[in-house]
This record gives structure tokens, C-alpha cells and sequence, in this order.
């Protein structure tokens, strides 16, 4: 058994950089390399991908990028694991396949099979939106349950060293090597958490070192920024690094706003394997570019998997064009409702029906702060127009005559982006629960079919989770006040159409005045010209350990990922709004800050 485990994440999207795989193999000094590629609309996007052919619905890019290092992985005795087959995995490992018998490299590819519930769609009786309650739409592009770790691990023991998963939990990718390698009990709950916190930290690449982080400007060297390392120890404390000599940061910060991403509950982050419990997590600085990680704690999950399917609904179609000169954004709020009323009206004298929502954002006006916005002098603006309807035939009108504004409408406009709109079918997403039994777990290595079983687990008991803290009262009187972005750093994400804001202080003395303005009541009134206006709500929880907030806005996102008609459609801009909130502290707190 090792002492540690050193794993490197080469990509935290679908499209991420291909420079990383390279950067943490050449440095690295890995016992694996792991790529997650899958958001949830991405599951959807290769569902097309694949009707249109048979071969195609994965990250091609993961081909690509792995060939060059074939030789490395296998001199180095580096193992692979990845979520890049997407909705067809097996095509996924044929590829890369041909590409190690092409560079002459013998490697074993093991495809973990039983997270597509596609073919047993119309199987499907009973089911409710997970959130909403609606009833399963009778046609669904994708059906994908997110597995855990139990299949990977049992695909390691097979000898694979390259796994090719579907759809799991992002994290599962790093706790299955560490269960593998550590032989750790699927009921050590505590180790289980650390570990789904280790993948978690370094599922979306180089946003734990330094990218998207609060403080831009002390990150260095973007143009290298480094991709990061967890090296585990048997007990499951862990170090966040980079390699050697690369680009970016790893702090407490930059680290502690990654574990807030979006993971809604801190006491309950729901996980296939084990429920997470991340409130008494400590990060500890050890040395520079090195972060020290334990206190995760773990209770039994639930007997159900997370199932995300997708469906068309309609279609949408997204317009952009500059308009410049005097007045710019009255002017372009005029021929933005033109546009729109006109359209509408066309549609009415064919006997069509109306748009079933339009959105109409003024980029440059400071459109996404909603009325917090401070711009409405700019010259320039660029008109973004996103319309949704049930009928191709009714967008594609739409997309015509846009460029007419060019000439009958106000002076100024300018630049239509890519020419006329293109009208794309408008897919949604549809999460619910499912029996784990429901889903048969395979392992395909070189033709074989070997099957997995799942541990034996005794549910979540919802009477075991620990009773929430309440943040600390501030002590002293506020006559002062200081804008948020003083005080702590933050990071918003998207969860489907929910949006989740991480809040961590830059010194623990400054969360109970934060906590204290900062109440649910307070993020609602801020931010709600982003919250559906009947649906909308906010959640708070307190991590004592980190002394950190985390908030969960609900139906916050317009539907979310492509289903939303906005400019900001996973909430990334989201702490970027909250942190200009004034925050009332005491006039030496405001000092030190001066």
C-alpha cells in the first residue's frame, strides 16, 4: 500500500485548455491523471451529437489530447480516468484504442457501462421532476444516472490502467483511485468524504489555483497557470498543489472558494457513496503554493442515484448586434422592443402562437446587475435579443429581420455578430430519483463484460444529519460600512436552474459582521432581478471551520445552461454582483481596510 497518492486534474470541462494534461505529466510526478468533461447539458449535446452518428458523442478532445502522452502514461506506469465518453463510452475507448495501437503502446481500457437508462425510456413509470414535481416529459434526448466510484474501483482491480466512465459524480474520478490504492471500506464514511472533497477541489481544473478567483490580480502567469495536484495520504488528509514552476496560486482562498462551489447544503453534499459533511473542513497554508486539507466527515448515502435527462422543448434563437453613438442604451432599448413587437406581430397575422419568452439584455449598460446597474451613459452597448417559441418555422422569421433595424430603425447599429441568427432546438433538463437497483453496473476491458456489485449500505437516515450552527454575533457597534469584496472572497456556480454564492472571509473576525447583513432576507432583495419572481427563494449555511457562508439561490438561472435565454445563464457573474453589498462594520475594522 502506498503512503500517498499523488492525482492531477487535466480539465474541468468539455473545450478546457489542452495544454494540462502535458503540463502535470511532465511534472507531475503522478500515480494518475484524471479528466472530468461533463456538465449536464453536455450530456445532451452528445445525445445530438450521436443521433446525427453512431460514433461520435464524447469528448473527442480527450483523443487528442491523450495520443501525444501514450508513451509517458506507460513509462510512468500513470493511470487514467475519465468521464470523456459522455453518452457513448465504448466509441470513446475505441478510439483511443486505435490511437495506442497506432503509437505501438499496450495499455488495457476499461469502459464503465450502466449509467445510461436511455434505452429503457419508455420502462420509465412513476417518475417526478426531483424539484418541481412535473411528471417525465414522453420524449427525452439523454437519461444518464450519476454513478459513484464502486465501478472505477472495481475496473482498477481488473488491471485497466485506463478507465473511460459515462456519466458519474464528478469526484468519483479521484475517490475510486484512492479506494483502490488505500483498499479503504466502503463504510469509512469520514475517508469517503475526504476523498469526494479532494475530486471536488480539483474537478474544475485551475479554478482551485487561482482561476476565477476573487483576487485576479495577485494571480500570476495566466498564460501558464498551473493545473492542480491532490496528494492524499492513507488517513485522507490531503495537499493541493501545482506543478513546479507554473502559473497561478494555491492559497486558502483561492482553495476555500472552490470547496463553496457549488455545493448547495455543506452538511448534506449528496454524493452516491456518501453523504459529506463539509462544515468543520480546516484548510491550513503549508508553504507557499500548498494547501493542507482534513475535517471532512461522512454518513451513509442514500439508496438512490441522481438521474439528469434532457428534452426538447421548442426552440430558441439569439440575436447580437452593436449600436453606437449618442444615447446608445435608449436608443437600443427602442429597437430592441421594435424588433421584438414587430416580430410578434407577424407572428399573430399567420395565426401563430406568440413567443413563449423573450429576453432583451443591454451588454455595456451593466444589464446583468439588474437595478443595482450604474451605466447608462454609454455610447456603445451591444443588443443581445434571445427569443424562444414552440416552431422553428416562427424563429427562423425572426432571425430575417433583424438586419432591417440596420436601416428603418434608430442610427447607429452596427455589427450584427455571425450574420443571421442560427435557430437551435431549445433543450431542458429534467433531474429525478432513481433505485440504485435500476441501473446494472458493468465493467467492458478487451471484449468482456465483468459486473460490479454495489456495496451493501444501509440508507440515510435524514435524523442522522447534524443539527445546522448558527454563525457568531458580532460584539460592538457598526458605524462604518465597507463594500463585501473588502471583507472575503467569493464564487457563484450554477446547479440546473438553482445558482449557489460561496462566501469566505479573508479573516475570521470579519464573518459575524458579514453574517450578520448578509441574511437570506438581504441576498433576496439584492439579487432579485435575477430570482423567478414566485419561485424564488434563498438558503444559508454557516462552515464554522472555514468560517465561510454558503447561499443557495433557487429557480435563479431562467431554466439554466441552454434552456436559459440569458447572457449569464450558470450565475457565474453572481458573487461578482453581491460583492460590491455594503457591509455595516466598525469604524477600526473600516480602517484597516483604508
Amino acid at each position: 500500500m502506498p503512503t500517498t497518492v499523488r492525482i492531477g486534474c487535466a480539465s474541468a470541462f468539455w473545450g478546457d485548455t489542452s495544454t494540462a494534461a502535458a503540463q502535470l505529466v511532465d511534472g507531475g510526478k503522478l500515480d494518475y491523471l484524471v479528466f472530468d468533461y461533463l456538465a449536464e447539458i453536455t450530456m445532451s449535446i452528445m445525445a445530438g451529437a450521436r443521433m446525427k452518428d453512431p460514433q461520435a458523442g464524447f469528448a473527442s478532445d480527450f483523443i487528442d489530447v491523450l495520443t501525444p502522452l501514450l508513451p509517458q502514461l506507460a513509462e510512468q506506469n500513470i493511470r487514467v480516468i475519465s468521464n470523456a465518453g459522455g453518452i457513448n463510452p465504448q466509441a470513446c475507448a475505441a478510439a483511443l484504442q486505435a490511437a495506442c495501437d497506432k503509437a505501438g503502446v499496450a495499455l488495457k481500457i476499461a469502459v464503465l457501462l450502466g449509467d445510461d437508462l436511455q434505452p429503457r425510456f419508455k420502462q420509465l413509470s412513476g417518475i417526478t421532476e426531483m424539484f418541481s414535481g412535473a411528471a417525465l416529459p414522453p420524449m427525452c434526448v439523454s437519461t444518464n444516472a450519476y454513478l459513484g466510484a464502486p465501478g472505477i474501483v472495481e475496473a482498477l482491480r481488473l488491471g485497466a490502467d485506463i478507465v473511460i466512465t459515462g456519466r458519474v459524480v464528478d469526484s468519483a474520478v479521484v475517490s475510486a483511485a484512492l479506494v483502490h490504492e488505500f483498499g479503504w471500506s466502503w463504510h469509512d464514511y469520514d475517508k469517503l468524504a475526504q476523498a469526494a472533497l479532494a475530486g471536488h477541489i480539483i474537478e474544475c481544473g485551475a479554478q482551485c489555483t487561482g482561476g476565477n478567483f476573487t483576487d485576479w490580480r495577485e494571480v500570476p502567469d495566466y498564460e501558464h497557470i498551473g493545473f492542480p495536484i491532490v496528494e492524499v495520504s492513507g488517513d485522507s488528509q490531503f495537499i493541493v498543489s501545482k506543478p513546479e514552476g507554473s502559473g497561478g496560486l494555491v492559497t486558502t482562498l483561492t482553495v476555500g472558494e472552490q470547496m463553496l462551489y457549488e455545493i448547495g447544503d455543506p452538511q448534506a453534499y449528496l454524493l452516491p457513496d456518501v453523504v459529506c459533511d463539509f462544515t468543520e473542513v480546516k484548510l491550513q497554508q503549508q508553504g507557499k503554493n500548498a494547501v493542507h486539507v482534513h475535517g471532512a466527515k461522512g454518513l451513509p448515502p442514500s439508496d438512490k442515484y441522481k438521474v439528469s435527462a434532457t428534452y426538447p422543448d421548442g426552440f430558441r434563437c439569439t440575436a447580437s448586434c452593436l449600436i453606437a453613438g449618442i444615447d446608445a442604451v435608449d436608443k437600443a432599448r427602442r429597437v430592441s422592443q421594435a424588433i421584438i413587437d414587430k416580430t410578434a406581430e407577424m407572428f399573430s397575422q399567420r395565426g401563430w402562437a406568440p413567443y413563449s419568452e423573450t429576453n432583451i439584455e443591454l451588454l455595456g449598460s451593466e444589464a446583468t446587475y439588474g437595478p443595482h446597474g450604474q451605466r447608462r451613459d454609454s455610447r456603445e452597448v451591444v443588443i443581445k435579443l434571445a427569443v424562444r417559441h414552440p416552431s422553428k418555422q416562427a424563429l427562423v422569421l425572426f432571425s430575417r429581420e433583424i438586419a432591417q433595424a440596420a436601416t428603418g430603425m434608430a442610427p447607429g447599429l452596427t455589427g450584427i455578430v455571425g450574420g443571421r441568427p442560427t435557430v437551435y432546438p431549445l433543450i431542458r433538463l429534467f433531474s429525478f430519483l432513481i433505485d440504485k437497483s435500476a441501473c446494472t453496473v458493468q465493467i467492458d476491458m478487451a471484449g468482456e463484460r465483468y459486473p460490479c456489485a454495489l456495496p451493501s449500505l444501509s440508507s440515510l437516515d435524514s435524523a442522522d444529519l447534524p443539527l445546522p450552527q448558527q454563525p457568531p454575533k458580532p460584539l460592538g457597534r457598526a458605524d462604518a460600512s465597507v463594500a463585501l469584496v473588502k471583507l472575503a472572497v467569493a464564487r457563484s456556480g450554477d446547479k440546473g436552474n438553482h445558482s449557489n454564492i460561496g462566501v469566505m472571509p479573508r479573516k475570521p473576525e470579519y464573518l459575524p459582521w458579514i453574517a450578520e447583513a448578509l441574511t437570506p432576507a438581504v441576498v433576496v432583495d439584492w439579487m432579485s432581478h435575477v430570482l423567478d419572481p414566485i419561485h424564488g427563494r434563498v438558503e444559508r449555511w454557516y462552515l464554522p471551520g472555514t468560517h465561510s457562508l454558503n447561499f443557495l439561490l433557487e429557480n435563479a438561472l431562467g431554466g439554466g445552461g441552454v434552456a436559459s435565454l440569458r447572457i449569464d445563464p450558470q450565475g457565474k457573474a453572481f458573487a461578482q454582483q453581491l460583492l460590491e453589498i455594503q457591509i455595516p462594520v466598525p469604524q477600526s475594522i473600516a480602517e484597516q481596510l483604508d
